[in-house]
């Protein structure tokens, strides 16, 4: 099969998307829409727009989307409108939350797709429960397969070092969501209850939050603030953190999968086999209770396989090339 790439520009600062493609490898995009940032309608709909012409010019057998970002809906519907075949990677999570774009992103793409490849078997269930059964496939995650590709790169990192911390001795913060960026008491909130802890605090600011963070005003913020880091420094920092605390979900499984406790400053997940298995506590942007996990928070169970064992690549290869073979 040929693979044309296209890289809609949604993430454009280099800390956001040209080092992803530098470390993993990624090719180089065979398009760059470059549509920038906008309000989620605008930055859908100026996708779209450069998109059609892209897929009307190649005209490809298959159209694939991964996630549920802006470009995902955006591909997904831009695909169907065309009437090319649809494939979902990362398909059927619900956080059964209508405020998060991205929940609105993930549940319209589904159900245009005429292939779905999930990433656990809650996500098939979650399908079946809204009638989605053809063309359903659980194949594992996606990110665990990069994941088990850069162990080595991970142990081999020096980062540690570099920026004077040591393993297990520092707690990790990540911030990024709309719903606590964007409101600024929610954001204040899980600031100062992470301030309260007396713990050694690093956050990776994303740039959104960065100017909300200025706007608090909070003195005395002993955080260790640094820049958005890339993939392979991201890992180092979840797998050697004492505790993480996020409203990321692709952060909320890579602590699972480096054995890490982790705090959601959430009041729900799409990957609630993080939380059923103890691995995850929902804390939502109560004070208390972010204060309370920090200080007693401990899985007590062990862990199980639910996101498969890194082969959810080589699953989906041969389904489709059977299909388009």
């Amino acid at each position: 099969m040929e693979m044309i790439l296209v890289h809609t520009g949604q993430h454009y600062d280099f800390e956001m998307s040209q080092v992803f493609f530098q470390e993993l490898k990624i090719p180089k995009p065979d398009y760059n829409l470059g549509v920038g940032s906008g309000s989620h309608a605008r930055q859908t709909a100026k996708i779209m727009e450069k998109l059609e012409p892209v897929i009307l010019r190649e005209n490809p057998g298959l159209v694939i989307v991964v996630g549920d970002v802006n470009s995902t809906l955006a591909g997904a519907l831009t695909a169907a409108k065309l009437n090319i075949p649809l494939t979902h990677i990362e398909a059927g999570l619900r956080s059964y939350d209508k405020t998060m774009p991205e929940e609105i992103n993930r549940v319209l793409t589904d159900h245009i797709s005429d292939f779905l490849f999930c990433p656990t078997e809650t996500a098939v269930k979650n399908l079946k429960k809204e009638g989605i059964t053809r063309g359903v496939y659980n194949v594992g995650d996606i990110m665990y397969d990069t994941l088990m590709i850069s162990k080595l790169k991970i142990q081999k990192s020096k980062l540690l070092e570099k920026v004077g911390l040591k393993p297990k001795q520092y707690l990790l913060l990540t911030v990024h969501r709309a719903s606590n960026t964007d409101n600024l008491d929610n954001l204040r909130k899980i600031v100062m209850a992470v301030k309260e802890s007396g713990e050694k605090i690093v956050f990776p600011v994303h740039p959104r939050t960065k100017k909300q963070l200025k706007k608090l005003k909070i003195k005395n913020l002993k955080f260790k603030i640094i820049a958005p880091q890339s993939y392979f420094n991201m890992l180092v920092l979840e797998k050697n953190a004492k505790k993480i605390l996020t409203d990321s979900g692709g952060v909320q499984k890579e602590a699972y999968w480096m054995k890490v406790p982790c705090i959601t400053t959430r009041d729900e997940t799409e990957w609630v086999e993080t939380v059923k298995s103890g691995w995850n506590i929902l804390t939502g942007v109560d004070e208390k209770k972010i204060k309370k996990a920090i200080k007693y928070f401990q899985p007590q169970k062990t862990q199980e396989s639910w996101y498969g064992k890194g082969q959810a690549a080589k699953k989906i290869l041969p389904i489709l090339s059977k299909i388009y073979g």
